[in-house]
């Protein structure tokens, strides 16, 4: 088995081995991962944070041995807290990275960083704190930053910066926590998870209080939140469907 370290501020995660694949996540400076195919100038990754797996160039990650894709992953980690930060190679050249980076591997890299970041589990009350750093972020398919995010990339980076986990995608996220009956028994913070015509679901946000929900749609936005799902501001029409709400923590 090889392992690999995101060395660069973010790489695209592709469906398949091509650069005109679908981007379906992005590694994130420090994100460190299992690599378990090759394919010419592509190699096919499990990411250890939430064991998602894509293609990525092979020209965009450093190679680790064993002993220290371990280390890291025993290792609480280290994540940067504010928009944008730097770190500085051992040529002093500085590279940016979003946040939510993992600053664990910047031993690993010989890097250096004087930035803020998060540690540990933090209390329930700073996830939406946390989401309003998003606030008007474009929406991205498979993005996972403030410059480009998806609805599940946002809640799970939110869930991040508080030291929760959450699965990639929403409908994954949804098998999570225990489900309530109904609005008036969340609390901002909790998940709300929206489904298609056939039932599947396709969307999710994070319950704010006096039933609103903060969601990644066209943008992340803030609108209003009642029992027949999202109630768009802008357009004064439902925009998806309520499926579920669920407590993560």
């Amino acid at each position: 088995m090889k392992y690999g370290l995101c060395n660069l501020s973010l790489v695209a995660v592709r469906n398949e081995a091509s650069d005109s694949s679908e981007m379906v996540t992005q590694l994130l400076y420090g994100d460190y991962f299992k690599i378990i195919d090759t394919r010419k100038s592509w190699i096919k990754i499990r990411i250890a944070f939430d064991q998602y797996e894509g293609w990525i160039d092979s020209k965009q990650f450093m190679e680790i041995d064993a002993d220290t894709y371990h280390s890291l992953n025993e290792k609480t980690s280290k994540i940067t807290s504010d928009l944008m930060e730097f770190v500085s190679n051992e040529f002093d050249q500085l590279i940016a990275i979003p946040l939510g980076s993992n600053l664990n591997a910047v031993s690993v890299l010989n890097h250096k960083h004087d930035g803020n970041y998060f540690k540990g589990k933090l209390p329930k009350g700073k996830l939406i704190e946390h989401a309003l750093l998003y606030l008007n972020c474009p929406y991205l398919w498979g993005g996972k930053t403030p410059f480009g995010i998806d609805c599940s990339g946002f809640t799970q980076m939110v869930y991040k910066l508080n030291g929760v986990f959450l699965k990639r995608d929403a409908k994954d996220q949804a098998s999570q926590g225990e489900n309530l009956s109904f609005i008036e028994e969340s609390e901002p913070g909790d998940l709300a998870f929206f489904d298609n015509s056939e039932g599947v679901i396709t969307h999710v946000g994070i319950i704010m209080s006096d039933n609103y929900i903060i969601h990644a749609h066209g943008k992340v936005r803030i609108d209003r939140l009642d029992h027949s799902g999202i109630f768009n501001t802008e357009t004064k029409r439902h925009s998806h469907k309520l499926r579920v709400i669920k407590r993560i923590i």
